[in-house]
């Protein structure tokens, strides 16, 4: 599959590395084509190397790794043509480092960055996902022992089963479906207590798991 990740940082890097390892076709993008990053990546995976709007074009499915205060205009710079008919999974957090650390969250609670995703590009089938771990857990979610859990929002169904068949090839044994676009609000601002938890705990590597009256692992009705 062709598939296109939008962004050069660690999010992005280790989303196009774990593709282009599972034998998949990858251009990494970046707002200009020779990115360093991008071409650093591409001569050591052999994957490809473009600006957002020809990893858009070439991409049967996009990833957006960018940070959430640039997403939108990483995505306008990608190009509403380029991602018309598209699965665009949406992996940012709204998050706004204006006063400091912690950051707030520059949407929330009536609306988030997925459905403003949504709305600007509404011939693209949004997925929100992956926004609720860390970059290595995204794409090895075994390196934590139990069954925890990742989800997905979005409106179109058959696009979130491609993303769905995405993370199980990444590992992932627990995806939960919380439904239409609306609900990667309740993603999105799960962010606040991730944080306090990398602090508090001193580390990034750890996930959240559902427990349900019908056992310890979430399985009844919603994998």
């Amino acid at each position: 599959m062709r598939i296109g990740v939008l962004g050069t940082g660690m999010v992005g890097q280790a989303i196009a590395a774990r593709l282009a390892g599972l034998g998949h076709e990858v251009m990494m993008g970046s707002r200009e084509a020779n990115n360093p990053k991008a071409l650093d990546f591409a001569a050591a995976s052999g994957a490809r190397a473009g600006s957002f709007g020809q990893a858009a074009d070439f991409a049967e499915i996009v990833f957006n790794c960018t940070n959430g205060a640039n997403a939108l205009s990483a995505l306008q710079l990608a190009g509403a043509d380029n991602l018309r008919g598209k699965v665009l999974a949406d992996l940012s957090n709204p998050l706004d480092f204006s006063r400091g650390f912690p950051p707030f969250l520059s949407v929330c609670n009536t609306d988030s960055l997925a459905e403003t995703i949504q709305r600007a590009f509404p011939e693209t089938c949004v997925v929100k996902t992956l926004c609720t771990v860390n970059a290595d857990i995204m794409v090895e979610p075994r390196r934590l022992s139990g069954n925890h859990h990742v989800y997905l929002s979005g409106n179109d169904e058959a696009a979130k089963e491609a993303i769905r068949a995405l993370l199980v090839e990444f590992g992932w044994r627990k995806v939960i479906d919380l439904g239409g676009i609306e609900t990667a609000r309740g993603q999105e601002m799960m962010m606040p207590l991730w944080l306090s938890l990398w602090k508090g705990l001193g580390t990034a590597q750890f996930n959240f798991t559902l427990v349900t009256d019908e056992g310890n692992d979430g399985d009844q009705g919603l994998t």
